[in-house]
């Protein structure tokens, strides 16, 4: 299998929804650029993110947890079972090869905060992290202001505010 981008965000969004709809488009941009996904495996984000990058030919890989009571999304080509919430976002920090980070809650919040951190202490190689929207705007430019102060690097967060500048990012960075 060739570069396999592990995506965060929402399990929350619907299909028809703007969030939904955004994420799907991300996997069909992915998908045609020959790059597979790796996503927390239900609904939301990552049904999106992987229906499209399956509409595209490539792969979809959901990494899911046995204690919880959801139905994995249908577009999944490959499903990852973990016993516990850690090992989950352990097998999706491992997988990806590159970040994308959509809208999300406290879980999304969680993801992203493992991958930087992994940086920050080089316990995982430098890779492209891009976040895409507003939301993020605020809390990557607070902690690469935490960083500057405490001596350490800068910048291992990119900020976007189109899916379609993140997905270029992305895919130029693989």
């Amino acid at each position: 299998m060739g570069k396999i981008i592990t995506v965060f965000g929402s399990s929350q969004p619907k299909p028809g929804e703007e969030e939904y709809e955004t994420a799907y488009k991300l996997g069909r941009m992915l998908g045609e650029a020959g790059l597979s996904v790796c996503t927390g495996g239900y609904h939301g984000i990552m049904d999106a993110v992987s229906k499209g990058v399956v509409e595209a030919g490539q792969k979809a890989l959901g990494v899911t947890v046995n204690s919880f009571k959801s139905v994995p999304s249908s577009y999944l080509t490959e499903e990852i079972v973990c016993d516990t919430l850690f090992e989950r976002i352990s097998r999706l920090v491992d997988i990806g090869d590159a970040y994308i980070v959509l809208k999300g809650g406290t879980g999304t919040l969680l993801e992203l905060s493992v991958v930087w951190e992994y940086m920050n202490k080089n316990l995982l190689d430098r890779k492209p992290v891009a976040c895409e929207g507003e939301m993020w705007e605020p809390l990557v430019k607070l902690i690469d202001e935490r960083m500057l102060f405490e001596n350490r690097e800068q910048n291992l967060v990119s900020l976007f505010r189109t899916i379609e500048n993140c997905a270029e990012y992305i895919i130029n960075s693989v």
